[in-house]
């Protein structure tokens, strides 16, 4: 969803607003997920607060592509942030293995609740995330979470849709500046399929393939049996390439499945909330 428009500001005012919402925390740490969002604010933090009052913290599990996690230290270690790194232990809840709607609320919760002991440990009152307002109309089951945890999000309180976001981290010369969004590996499990380590394994397993091969910004979602590749529309055409469509065959069915199915409506975010939608609108007006 994208927020309505707010003024247009330079990327000088946009610093300098952001600076002014991070700025009366004084000791402030940001869970980071090496995303352009929260990149943006762990940053800011450094740079008004402090490196040793405003650490970054990032949650290592299960859920969490190898590579993206390799890619946030890279990214920790280049702009010298004070990189921590903590289990929130998610995997081991019988609420976020059920897989159903708000699984993002019980990842979120626990990931809270481990940011929240080790601020206490760091003598920090406040914890922030990267939530920007574009978010705010979409379904995310982890914003009530933040509630709950009294979460801040400095983007949301300088008013940064993610245009502005993008912009700044452009100003700042970010190396993330355009990454597309990402998710967690369990967000290409369809709702009401139990979350389990061997379905994570597959799933990344899969995606490192198609990385492997030149594929990006796709998913591949889970389906028992079946891979179901969901890519860029403009590397559709790749698919044509019979040496190549039969590498990801061998290299998909290597690590499980059986079939190996191409979307033909290509990527798109947040496809699995589809069902969402139909269940509580189970059709439209004749």
């Amino acid at each position: 969803m994208t927020s309505p428009p707010t003024a247009i500001r330079d990327p000088a005012s946009l610093e300098a607003d952001l600076a002014d919402a991070i700025r009366p925390r004084a000791r402030l740490l940001t869970a980071y997920s090496g995303g352009v969002d929260s990149t943006l604010v762990a940053l800011m933090a450094r740079r008004v607060l402090g490196r040793d009052a405003a650490p970054a913290v990032v949650g290592d599990s299960a859920s969490l592509p190898r590579n993206e996690l390799t890619e946030a230290r890279r990214l920790a270690d280049a702009l010298d942030l004070q990189l921590i790194e903590v289990n929130p232990g998610e995997q081991d809840d019988p609420d976020y293995q059920a897989n159903a709607g708000n699984r993002c609320y019980f990842c979120k919760s626990h990931l809270y609740d481990a940011l929240g002991e080790l601020a206490a440990q760091l003598n920090i009152s406040f914890i922030a995330n990267g939530t920007n307002l574009d978010d705010l109309g979409d379904h995310r089951p982890g914003l009530t979470a933040a509630s709950e945890a009294q979460v801040v999000s400095p983007l949301v309180d300088a008013r940064f849709n993610k245009s502005d976001v993008r912009a700044l981290a452009e100003h700042l010369n970010l190396p993330n500046a355009d990454k597309p969004a990402a998710a967690c590996l369990a967000s290409r499990i369809p709702y009401g399929t139990e979350v389990t380590p061997q379905r994570l394994t597959m799933i990344e397993q899969a995606e490192s393939a198609l990385r492997d091969l030149g594929f990006t910004g796709f998913r591949v979602r889970h389906h028992e049996s079946v891979a179901r590749i969901e890519l860029p529309l403009d590397q559709l055409p790749r698919m044509i390439d019979d040496d190549l469509r039969q590498q990801i065959v061998e290299r998909l069915t290597a690590v499980g499945y059986t079939y190996v199915a191409l979307d033909l409506a290509g990527f798109r975010s947040g496809s699995g909330n589809a069902v969402l939608q139909i269940r509580v609108d189970p059709g439209s007006p004749d």
